[in-house]
């Protein structure tokens, strides 16, 4: 099973699980909607299954927007429906993209319109949700805001001339060690492969993150990787790894017990996990590798069908201010796609003002020049890629 969390943590329970918890993307079935926050249900949000009725909701005044759990804040979508007259209907029944595409296939498939007017998938499910003509351009003259979005996250190749998506959150998919258990730092990919650490492996079950790590340790650049062939190398290297007994297990991101326990000397991990983790126990560290990291993104798309473009660009913009970016940052704790959320969260003081400081929410130049992002792949190369992986993880 393909997750990125699905338990919680024993070392974070204390604190709110994330988006992370219960990100599942490897074609299999995900884990249940995650009930709303008080606040949200007084709202009048409920599970937000979708349907085959035509229509996006009740004009510009209304919006309803499906989401990952527990990936936003109550206060934002309060401050919102305030300042823009607009009510906001929120859901998080979104906990799988290939989960959900399945479950919005029978209506877009016959041209009718789902119940919400924005999803946030990640990136490469957005991209085959364009390919579908399943989404719509974004109305970016009545998105000011827009001229935040980060540089590096523009002209997208799926998207190239950023009409059809803005991103929602960004993260890296890198290497975490305990230094206590490895006795050394660590700074490649080989390092995962490495005979002294035979059986305090973990690898994700995000087949991206894994076998995208793997090919850049092979020099290969994912982005050009459109077919099964050009990255079988990867799916071999790591089967002969499981094998061998070189990998203990592969996780979603509860990962996170094992190698604070010391039951993992290294793993793929996520930068927003580790930063977390780190904090309470100092052992633990992330690197992104020499050769490179996997950098992701989930991205707002407005979906074919509905007819709330007005109500879209007032989330879109109240969104993509720096200040409004900043809060949902320091809640979330993952790398914002928005210009100008370090110096908010300055302006924020105390905790918040300390997040402005982390590398891991805000990456140097060198770091980010080190990342990769995979291009889309067609549905039929896709599913070479979930077959051949589940038989290595034995999903």
């Amino acid at each position: 099973m393909n997750t990125r969390r699905t338990t919680t943590p024993k070392s974070v329970q204390a604190s709110r699980l994330n988006r992370r918890d219960f990100l599942i993307r490897g074609g299999l079935m995900g884990a249940g909607a995650l009930s709303l926050p008080a606040l949200l249900a007084a709202c009048g949000s409920d599970s937000g299954s979708t349907s085959d009725t035509v229509g996006g909701g009740g004009g510009d005044s209304s919006l309803f927007f499906e989401n990952w759990p527990d990936y936003m804040d109550e206060e934002t979508i309060d401050l919102f429906q305030t300042a823009s007259g607009v009510s906001m209907k929120y859901t998080e029944a979104f906990n799988d993209n290939n989960e959900y595409f399945a479950k919005i296939q029978p209506a877009m498939s016959k041209g009718n319109a789902i119940d919400p007017d924005i999803l946030a998938p990640t990136f490469w499910m957005a991209a085959r949700l364009l390919q579908l003509g399943w989404v719509q351009k974004l109305p970016k003259a009545d998105i000011p805001n827009f001229a935040y979005l980060r540089d590096d996250l523009r002209g997208q190749s799926w998207d190239k001339n950023d009409e059809y998506h803005l991103p929602y959150q960004s993260g890296i998919a890198g290497i975490a060690y305990n230094s206590k258990i490895t006795g050394r730092d660590l700074k490649s990919v080989s390092d995962l492969f490495d005979p002294a650490f035979k059986g305090k492996i973990g690898m994700l079950t995000e087949m991206r993150d894994t076998i995208g790590l793997i090919l850049m340790g092979e020099g290969k650049k994912i982005a050009d990787i459109t077919t099964f062939d050009q990255a079988s190398v990867a799916f071999d290297k790591l089967g002969k790894a499981k094998s061998e007994g070189q990998i203990r297990s592969f996780t979603g991101n509860d990962y996170v017990d094992d190698l604070s326990a010391g039951n993992f000397a290294a793993c793929v991990a996520w930068s927003g996990d580790v930063l977390q983790l780190s904090k309470d126990n100092p052992d633990v560290k992330f690197i992104v590798p020499e050769e490179g990291g996997t950098s992701w993104y989930d991205t707002m798309v407005w979906m074919k069908g509905s007819e709330n473009g007005d109500a879209v660009a007032k989330w879109m913009n109240f969104l993509y201010d720096p200040v409004n970016a900043a809060r949902l940052t320091a809640y979330v704790q993952y790398i914002s796609p928005v210009k100008g959320v370090q110096d908010e969260l300055v302006n924020m003081g105390g905790d918040n003002a300390k997040l402005a400081e982390d590398p891991l929410l805000f990456p140097d130049t060198a770091t980010f020049s080190r990342l990769q992002s995979w291009g889309a792949l067609v549905e039929e190369e896709e599913a070479k890629f979930d077959e051949a992986f589940a038989s290595v993880t034995g999903a």
